[in-house]
């Protein structure tokens, strides 16, 4: 019996576990998010079925974003035409996440057609320097998200994947197991280490400790296990972003909008924050505008 090697990190909630597979050409992530799952939703009055789906979302954002060396953001979106119509997962490379879920009417529990009816799966790479944007896009078919992700790697990215999520309103988890490209030792190995992941349940995924559902599953395959990586809700709204996109709307539209409302208001839909600025606050941003300009503009 293989014990996993290496990694001495915490099972706490809200980790991410990477581990490998020596010799089989397959590598592993295991996540699970507990207060800052809490923490992204606390502030929403989302129905169970649009909760938990969210929560399944989050926690693929999180593993896929892990999967790929670089520095920036990677945004899961479902579209349908269906009750749940929108859902949006953002992952960092840095380990931190948020999302949010558009819904209208009563949402069902069921297959993706079911809860968000046609639609589509849409994964977008966006660097944090100059990087090339990347985006790629699948039809939303299939019984679970799991499933249809597992569709987006094989259709897109010729990538052999396999996922299991599950959340409710204190977790969301998910395991990943993604066959890396070239040739490897044992041609069985990637059919009997899905096979083995396969037996875990979503009651396990939610509760057990990362290491030891790793133990658990593999514990008869030779398992590297890294340290684990915390993992954190965080909004990258603020009022400086605000205050800039009020800049966007140019002075004339900025104080069309005082006129009529008497201030200016904005919420954010990812935390629930909220913004307001008045016409004191308004008329300094374009003050600051009209000297930088002016300061510049010297010879």
């Amino acid at each position: 019996m293989a014990e996993p090697k290496a990694g001495h990190g915490t099972d706490a909630n809200d980790t991410l576990h990477r581990f490998l597979f020596e010799r089989l050409g397959i590598r592993g992530e295991l996540v699970r998010l507990g207060a800052s799952w809490r923490a992204l939703h606390a502030g929403h009055d989302y129905p169970a079925p649009v909760r938990a789906q969210l929560g399944r979302a989050v926690a693929a954002s999180v593993l896929l974003s892990a999967t790929i060396k670089f520095d920036g953001n990677l945004i899961l979106q479902a579209q349908g035409d269906g009750p749940l119509g929108m859902l949006v997962a953002q992952a960092t490379s840095r380990r931190t996440f948020r999302g949010l879920a558009h819904w209208h009417g009563a949402v069902p529990e069921g297959d993706l057609a079911t809860m968000h009816g046609v639609g589509r799966l849409v994964m977008t790479l966006e660097p944090s320097g100059d990087g090339e944007r990347y985006q790629g896009i699948v039809p939303l078919e299939g019984a679970t998200l799991a499933a249809a992700l597992e569709t987006y790697f094989r259709q897109s990215e010729q990538l052999d994947t396999a996922l299991w999520l599950a959340a409710d309103a204190g977790q969301a988890a998910g395991l990943l197991l993604q066959r890396l490209p070239g040739k490897v030792e044992d041609a069985d190995a990637w059919g009997r280490v899905e096979h083995l992941a396969a037996t875990i349940t979503d009651a396990e995924l939610l509760t057990l400790p990362g290491g030891e559902i790793i133990h658990r599953l593999f514990h008869e395959e030779d398992v590297r296990l890294f340290d684990a990586e915390p993992v954190s809700f965080r909004c990258s709204c603020s009022r400086e972003r605000v205050a800039a996109a009020i800049r966007g709307l140019g002075r004339a539209e900025a104080e069309s909008i005082l006129a009529e409302q008497g201030r200016i208001a904005a919420d954010c839909e990812f935390c629930n924050r909220h913004y307001e600025f008045d016409h004191v606050d308004v008329e300094a941003l374009f003050v600051d505008v009209s000297v930088h300009d002016a300061s510049t503009n010297k010879h």
